[in-house]
């Protein structure tokens, strides 16, 4: 997959494209990974799903979406059709080993799009619940399922709850098949209502997202690309600017994601865009590629 710019949309917060053609310049952005895709349609978790406070948002949606039926039929032309230099990733769930293969087959031969991300923080259902991410062999039987599904590029996206394992869990998924890795996905959170003595969110507690998880972000960007160095990686977490995007490609990422702030601003990933060309011009950078994993590490 060739990007013309290191800037995706983030999945959840871009829809399948479309939904934002009247207040973003969706063939500015390099890419956009898909909001998620499951077997099933999924209603998702109780309102309210998203807060916001002093740190970023929180939000519990419950991977609500109408099923893969659906989305392949009334949603996945749309930005081959219309923004066709514009690489789309599609996000992809499971609830047990089989589903994320099923999905996939299922959308693989549907033109144009440039490849898959795993989902890999949705609980295992017939295991008891424990994160595919968290569970080597699972990790490995989904990803190896999913990379006999299709010849696609195949991105896994990563939990940082897995604290000292997400390097672990990296190299199992790339290991068993993956392409790529997308790091990192919302931190695990709970947000209390005072005035009503009760959580923010309708389901509890919640992902966190935003300014808060940018130093988590680029700490496991960095650590996975120190022991991966020839892995693609979409640094992901709390990109608000230009230079939270630096900080991730000097980390060691191909690809930076943009989620939260797209949400308070639809702009804020054109802007990111036009600030990195500046950075580079002022910096006389010919190429941003060769700024990844330029990150002088104290001695």
């Amino acid at each position: 997959m060739v990007f013309r710019n290191p800037i995706v949309l983030a999945s959840g917060t871009a829809g399948y494209g479309h939904e934002l053609a009247e207040v973003v310049d969706l063939d500015a952005v390099g890419g956009l990974s898909s909001k998620a895709v499951s077997v099933a349609p999924r209603k998702g978790a109780a309102p309210l799903r998203v807060g916001e406070f002093a740190g970023g948002m929180i939000n519990a949606v419950g991977l609500a979406n109408p099923g893969m039926e659906v989305v392949k039929r009334e949603h996945l032309g749309y930005m081959t059709s219309q923004h066709p230099g514009t690489r789309v990733l599609i996000n992809v769930i499971g609830f047990s080993i089989d589903e994320f293969a099923r999905v996939i087959e299922y959308l693989d031969d549907v033109p144009g799009h440039g490849g898959y991300e795993l989902n890999v923080s949705c609980p295992n259902t017939k295991a008891g619940g424990i994160e595919f991410g968290a569970d080597p062999a699972a990790l490995t039987m989904v990803v190896r399922s999913a990379r006999e599904a299709t010849t696609r590029p195949l991105f896994v996206k990563l939990s940082p709850a897995l604290g000292a394992g997400l390097v672990s869990a990296a190299k199992t998924a790339v290991d068993a098949g993956a392409d790529g890795l997308t790091l990192i996905n919302t931190m695990p959170g709970l947000v209390i209502d005072l005035e009503h003595r009760k959580p923010r969110l309708g389901f509890g507690s919640g992902g966190v997202s935003g300014p808060a998880i940018l130093p988590i972000g680029v700490l496991a960007t960095w650590r996975v690309s120190q022991a991966l160095p020839n892995v693609p990686l979409c640094g992901l977490g709390g990109v608000s600017t230009a230079e939270d995007a630096l900080q991730y490609i000097l980390a060691g990422a191909t690809l930076v994601g943009v989620g939260t702030a797209s949400l308070r601003d639809p702009r804020a990933p054109e802007r990111i865009v036009r600030g990195l060309t500046r950075w580079c011009e002022s910096q006389g950078v010919a190429d941003i590629a060769s700024l990844r994993g330029s990150l002088e590490w104290p001695q």
